[in-house]
């Protein structure tokens, strides 16, 4: 038959068919459970850091190490994962992310001293530096209609995975001891490679990849457990190419490249994915995310070290606020406001919109702080900043993957992501020597210089994806 007499429909034609139901709220929970790792993983040793140095002890710069580690392991892990993920494809990524982070986690509670602890929770956050690949793999199910949405509910299994974990610490650090903590913060891991095997591919990615059999299967698969249809016709790549790729089972095309090896030809697709991002079509994209993020992870943990700096009363030079453990004990609600309010903004207003709203709004509860205000003000104002800094960040990371091509884009999100982790560690440099030297003024007023910087990139990114089809390639 001629393409005329036979309908095609492209793979975002049918995701909006088959709609969001009982398959991609599988997708859901899969993805978010590695973001729930990830949280309860980087969240332990801010609670059992005290514990590990009282038995062993550690200087305090020894137990700083012990954290500073888990993010540098990230800042690697970032580019080397989301490079597998877009080469050998998205299970590929995950099944390898999720044996050494539940491995190197469970191992660390056997540590005899602490070298190796801290040498295995590198190798953890090597393994954390790859949660983007989840985030990724679970946008490239969802449709594009309501894909803000249902990313910013993904976004919450970090709160849950956060609020988690201190509660695991709080039962278990009364009873037992903090190599239990480490034990079981490292379960949801192993449950991640348990579940491993009934995990699907991305169709997307084997639509980039040519494999469009395979992702027929899926997509009917998707179709039945939904009790959806697919479009009738023909599945294609996009509709800008000219031929039809017929969706039958068959065998998967791989280019014909005598020259090289399958394993040298991965091998250099996964150094030009990376590459890619500096291409003429991606650097303004890669280099606006990168200030993106950096500002906004710089911002963010500044306003919570200099909360917490202010609420200890360390400083000696300014009004005690109310205790940073008060705000935080709140946090379950004021992210389901936050996430509430995003949920609402992304899908009608656009990504660049709902993130300008929100830091727009950090910046103002910063301005004030300017001058020297009541222990209650300041309380409220850097409660105010926080939420919203909180929220623009989770819209940027929800953002970062939509921008980039399939070909690219967990290597994309997962460097930005890493550039995120290298400006919340730069910040502590910043906000507690100032803070320590009484200079509060000078640190708001480098937070608020970074938010508009931040603000000015937003505007500059070349278009929202709000609704928008993701891509498969750069060009």
């Amino acid at each position: 038959m001629d393409n005329e007499q036979v309908g095609l429909y492209t793979l975002d034609e049918a995701l909006e068919s088959l709609g969001f139901g009982k398959f991609q709220a599988f997708v859901l929970a899969y993805a978010g459970l590695g973001w729930f790792a990830e949280a309860m993983e980087i969240m332990i040793l801010s609670f059992i850091g005290q514990a590990v140095k009282s038995e062993w002890g550690l200087s305090s710069s020894q137990e700083s190490l012990l954290s500073t580690i888990v993010f540098a392991g990230m800042v690697i892990g970032a580019y080397g994962w989301g490079t597998i993920s877009d080469t050998y494809g998205r299970r590929t990524g995950f099944l390898t992310i999720s044996i050494v982070t539940s491995g190197a986690g469970f191992l660390s509670t056997f540590s005899p001293n602490y070298l190796s602890l801290v040498i295995l929770r590198g190798f953890v956050g090597f393994g954390l530096g790859g949660t983007s690949v989840f985030l990724s793999w679970f946008l490239e199910f969802v449709p594009a209609s309501s894909r803000g949405m249902w990313m910013i509910v993904f976004s919450t299994f970090w709160t849950f995975g956060s609020i988690f974990e201190a509660t695991l610490v709080w039962i278990v650090m009364a009873k037992l001891n903090w190599r239990w903590v480490l034990a079981l913060s490292s379960v949801p891991s192993f449950a991640l490679l348990f579940l491993y095997g009934v995990a699907p591919e991305s169709p997307r990615y084997l639509c980039m990849k040519g494999r469009t059999g395979d992702a027929l299967r899926i997509l009917e698969k998707i179709a039945s457990v939904n009790g959806t249809k697919l479009p009738a016709g023909v599945l294609i790549s996009s509709r800008s190419t000219d031929k039809a790729e017929e969706s039958t089972p068959s065998e998967d095309r791989i280019p014909l490249l005598p020259s090289l090896s399958k394993s040298s030809m991965q091998s250099k697709l996964g150094l030009s994915s990376f590459f890619m991002l500096f291409s003429s079509k991606l650097i303004k994209t890669t280099a606006l995310l990168w200030v993106l993020l950096f500002g906004d992870s710089f911002s963010y943990y500044g306003i919570i070290l200099l909360t917490s700096k202010l609420s200890s009363g360390e400083s000696g030079c300014f009004p005690t606020i109310q205790s940073s453990g008060y705000l935080l004990g709140d946090s379950l609600y004021v992210n389901a406001f936050i996430t509430s309010i995003a949920a609402l903004l992304v899908d009608r207003v656009g990504r660049k919109q709902t993130m300008s709203i929100m830091f727009g709004l950090a910046f103002i509860f910063l301005l004030p702080l300017l001058t020297r205000q009541s222990a209650v003000l300041t309380t409220c104002l850097l409660f105010g900043a926080r939420m919203n800094a909180m929220a623009t960040f989770t819209v940027a990371s929800i953002y970062a993957p939509e921008l980039y091509p399939t070909s690219v884009r967990t290597t994309g999100a997962g460097v930005a992501s890493a550039v995120g982790r290298i400006g919340g560690m730069v910040c502590p440099l910043v906000s507690v020597a100032l803070v320590n030297a009484c200079h509060q003024t000078e640190a708001i007023a480098i937070y608020l210089a970074v938010i508009v910087v931040s603000l000015v990139c937003i505007q500059l990114f070349p278009y929202d994806t709000k609704g928008r089809e993701l891509s498969d390639t750069a060009s």
